[in-house]
């Protein structure tokens, strides 16, 4: 377990030294009022403590991606901790960092509004509608994984399956239309910490039963020769890079009491997800073999392979938590998926909502909608997902560059890796079943064109605003 320890420590030094790095780039205020305060409406901007923030924003982020993606990543071998740990340190945890930190001194704007703001008017629409695909495919995926394993934990059959599920709308609905302190700032501490435990306890059990996870290695284990580049990219995001997380940063931006919290609220908690990441891909590799993994995730989706995991490594007691624990990730991120789309129609479109029924019109259709997409294949969603997901980043980090740029500050930290995921979006839809299913050249040729032609827009645009002095930050302004 060399390389899992050896892991985990450069995932804390990322947090300890870049993640300083990054903070002092960005450069905080502590003077500076946030949202929290200055728009303070009881219902969404509402102040609330470091750790409060920080559990809630892990709890926002994890979902199952942390966890089935890592799953399904460990069927590449040890060479899916690469990109766990340095996309997290260097791509995640900026990502995550910059658009919470820029919502933050632009009044807890959502990632449309930013776009608009710093790439171009036309790239809100643009922007509107991949946010609100990723969330609506976020909020399904986060429905259909919890109840399956809920009726799997309890031997149900397809009745109990749907009373489960629209138990678990019922509560999504809640989550959605009610103030933000009254259910999510309450109960997520305490999910938080049945997840913590359940990840400790398979972390412990790991090493305690004498499990060996492989060390380090290039060689693709995927019994199906799956290729690394660019399916790994996609296979794992959240636990690495996830665009979610630039819709769920500015709910917690806009409950954040002062800037300094940043780093750990957004910064600390993309590494903290890492660490789960790494326990579930380390416990699929130590237990199964990649063609036994892949027989279980293809019989149940990676949902069997968690309830066989807890199971057996912490018996029916302690599987039983450490399986309750991880349904609580996907319920905890699907509520604040609708709830994050319901904010974003809401400032798209102008209506302000303190009024309850003004939060109902808006939310009632996106569960409708979503509920429609529950009967869809659970693999050919995720793949959806994964694209819109990764896209969603790309712009996300390129608008943390822009903002980095027309400031004079090192822009770098986000164009870089925004680039390398650009390039992997192009070169993802144009080869992949759901998309161009293009071969041979011709899809390196036209990632390559692409990527070039969106720097070149990028850098034209970024010059001709830090010439024209554009205030990044919007100035505070006290409400009643």
């Amino acid at each position: 377990m060399i390389t899992f320890f050896i892991a985990l420590g450069i995932l804390l030094l990322g947090y300890l030294v870049y993640g300083r790095y990054v903070e002092k780039t960005f450069g905080i205020k502590e003077e500076r009022t946030t949202p929290a305060y200055a728009s303070r409406d009881g219902i969404d901007y509402v102040p609330m403590g470091k750790k409060r923030n920080s559990m809630i924003q892990l709890l926002n982020i994890a979902g199952v991606g942390p966890i089935f993606g890592p799953i399904m990543g460990a069927l590449y071998g040890p060479v899916a901790f690469l990109w766990i740990v340095f996309g997290s340190i260097f791509a995640g945890a900026v990502h995550d960092y910059l658009t919470g930190m820029i919502s933050l001194r632009n009044n807890g704007a959502h990632l449309p509004q930013l776009a608009e703001k710093f790439l171009g008017r036309s790239l809100r629409h643009v922007v509107n509608g991949f946010a609100l695909l990723l969330l609506l495919l976020v909020g399904t995926v986060f429905v259909t994984s919890p109840s399956n394993m809920i009726n799997n934990l309890f031997d149900g059959d397809a009745s109990t399956l749907m009373f489960v599920i629209f138990g678990v709308f019922a509560y999504y609905i809640l989550a959605t239309l009610l103030p933000v302190d009254k259910i999510i700032g309450r109960i997520y501490p305490f999910f938080g910490a049945l997840l913590v435990v359940s990840a400790i306890g398979i972390a412990v059990s790991l090493f305690a039963q004498g499990y060996q996870i492989p060390e380090m290695t290039l060689t693709n284990m995927h019994p199906d020769g799956l290729p690394i580049w660019p399916l790994l990219f996609f296979t794992i995001s959240c636990g690495a890079l996830s665009g979610f997380h630039a819709t769920q940063s500015p709910i917690i931006s806009r409950t954040t009491m002062k800037e300094s919290n940043g780093r750990e609220i957004f910064y600390g908690m993309m590494i903290a997800e890492a660490v789960i990441a790494m326990v579930w891909a380390g416990a699929a590799m130590a237990i199964f073999e990649p063609g036994e993994l892949l027989g279980l995730i293809n019989s149940g989706t990676p949902a069997l392979v968690v309830q066989e995991v807890a199971t057996l490594m912490l018996g029916s007691i302690g599987g039983t938590l450490a399986i309750l624990g991880v349904i609580v990730l996907p319920i905890t991120s699907g509520d604040t998926a609708f709830r994050s789309a319901r904010m974003i129609i809401a400032d798209y479109l102008s209506v302000a909502q303190k009024k309850f029924s003004s939060r109902l019109w808006i939310a009632l259709p996106l569960f409708a909608i979503s509920y429609v997409l529950t009967n869809m294949d659970f693999q050919m969603l995720w793949q959806y997902f994964n694209w819109a997901n990764q896209t969603t980043a790309v712009i996300a980090l390129f608008v943390g560059a822009m903002y980095l740029y027309i400031k004079g500050k090192n822009h770098h930290i986000a164009l870089l890796p925004g680039t390398f995921m650009l390039y992997a979006v192009w070169f993802y839809i144009l080869t992949a079943p759901i998309g161009f299913k293009l071969d041979g050249v011709l899809p390196y040729v036209l990632s390559t064109l692409g990527t070039l032609t969106l720097l070149v827009l990028f850098h034209r645009r970024a010059r001709a605003m830090r010439a024209a002095q554009m205030e990044c930050d919007i100035p505070v302004k006290e409400v009643a």
